[in-house]
């Protein structure tokens, strides 16, 4: 394919040592030479980096080193130059003035990372994975988003399409062929224990894919309890640091307070709420409502309870109200004696004041959410939400064509089920897809990319 050729700097914005600049496009080497002092990029070798001076007609506007990638030995494998200024935005902002008013146009948000889509370099699910990479926070996350770099997600959906289309070709012999195969031989002995094989490593996949779902986006996890028991205490202890105000006043939390939690390499989104309680005051009955609101969107409940008292209502009415959520509840002050048993569900007890415990917190959420035998450089998970999603109408699919063939209808309608299917996995990788979702997925890059 051919673009015209585009420029965006690929650092963040703000004061740094650096920045850097791209440019991508047949006529990249010829638009920065225009601009450049020193050695002639247009007859230079790729994969070379060459000294110089930016200029404006001759006024020296920065001193740089330019990298030359050329097609189609580059990230977009269109002729690549990248150039290393110092940093700021107002020397950036210059360069690119210049690559603009020499023939280039700014770069659309992902587009860089779109070409390389686009001419073959990549398939969708190695694109996003590159903004997964940009955007990890933990080693986990950082794992994931490694594999499907490299292309494990692309080689399991290629997996998964290949035995579909095999179902397909079985079909096809048929209807050309009828005399080869008696329909009803076909479905019972080949197609439906194909296509029931197909769905069973579907749902195993997506059964896996939890796992990676909770890597890749964490867990939305409300701290609930009555109020003074500790809950802005044990949310400045998780955190190291004085989140949230602490006194000795009940009531003192009245609005939401979030904060992300690296939990051992799973990302806690944590909400502390407003103490829940009967009040007359306005602002803390509001306060109280969005705890109300916070707990019914949380995929975990934190409930703290106050291990040196016997439960209270307040304590049984939240034990009641989070009764159907994933929650692990949290015994607090253990220092000061240990006074509650709740049959039939273990309670971890800590000192949010004393820092005791909170380990113990890390290993339950393990046991709850993560399959650690998945977690490894040669396992495949699926983890983005775009992709389980395909899975699923792939899966359903499926199940159409199982339930068409089962009912002796024509087997032709089945294939029909089996091709959409097929084109289901397609979306995943690229292979099928509309341009509205190219280009809705790479609008979510950032501008560089």
């Amino acid at each position: 394919m051919i673009f015209d050729t585009i420029a965006a700097k690929t650092t963040a914005d703000g004061i740094s040592a650096i920045n850097v600049i791209r440019v991508s496009g047949d006529d990249a080497f010829e638009i920065v030479n225009k601009i450049f002092q020193g050695p002639d990029l247009a007859s230079s070798e790729s994969h070379t980096m060459k000294y110089g001076h930016i200029h404006d007609q001759g006024k020296i506007i920065d001193e740089v080193i330019v990298f030359l990638y050329r097609a189609p030995k580059s990230f977009t494998t269109e002729n690549v130059v990248e150039i290393s200024c110092h940093g700021g935005n107002y020397i950036a902002n210059e360069i690119l003035k210049l690559l603009i008013s020499n023939g280039a146009r700014l770069a659309e948000n992902g587009e860089f990372t779109k070409r390389a889509y686009l001419n073959g370099r990549l398939d969708l699910t190695q694109s996003e994975s590159i903004m997964d990479m940009v955007y990890a926070k933990t080693d986990k996350q950082l794992l994931l988003a490694n594999s499907q770099l490299r292309g494990d997600v692309h080689r399991l959906i290629d997996k998964l399409k290949d035995d579909v289309l095999e179902i397909v070709a079985n079909i096809e012999v048929n209807i050309d062929y009828p005399e080869y195969d008696d329909v009803e031989q076909l479905t019972t002995e080949i197609i439906v224990p194909k296509v029931t094989i197909l769905i069973d490593k579907i749902e195993h996949i997506l059964k896996e894919s939890n796992t990676g779902q909770v890597i890749r986006d964490g867990i939305k996890t409300v701290i609930v309890g009555k109020p003074n028991v500790g809950k802005s205490s044990l949310l400045n202890s998780l955190l190291k640091e004085e989140k949230a105000i602490v006194t000795e006043i009940s009531g003192t939390t009245r609005d939401l307070i979030e904060a992300e939690l690296n939990l051992d390499g799973i990302i806690l989104k944590l909400v502390d709420t407003a103490g829940i309680r009967e009040t007359e005051d306005l602002v803390e009955r509001i306060g109280i409502d969005r705890t109300v609101k916070a707990i019914r969107q949380a995929s975990l409940v934190l409930l703290v309870l106050d291990q040196s008292n016997q439960l209270t209502e307040l304590d049984r009415t939240l034990l009641d109200m989070t009764k159907d959520k994933t929650r692990i509840l949290i015994g607090n002050k253990i220092d000061l004696g240990k006074k509650l048993d709740i049959d039939d569900e273990t309670i971890i007890n800590v000192s949010a004041k004393n820092n005791y415990g909170l380990d113990m917190l890390a290993t339950k959420v393990k046991e709850l959410y993560l399959d650690e035998a998945l977690i490894s450089d040669d396992f495949t998970l699926i983890s983005n939400t775009r992709h389980i999603a395909k899975l699923e109408e792939t899966k359903a699919a499926l199940i159409d064509a199982l339930t068409a063939c089962e009912s002796s209808m024509p087997i032709d309608m089945a294939e029909i089920d089996l091709r959409k299917a097929w084109a289901c996995l397609g979306e995943i990788t690229g292979d099928s897809g509309s341009e509205d979702l190219i280009n809705a997925l790479f609008t979510k890059f950032c501008l560089g990319k």
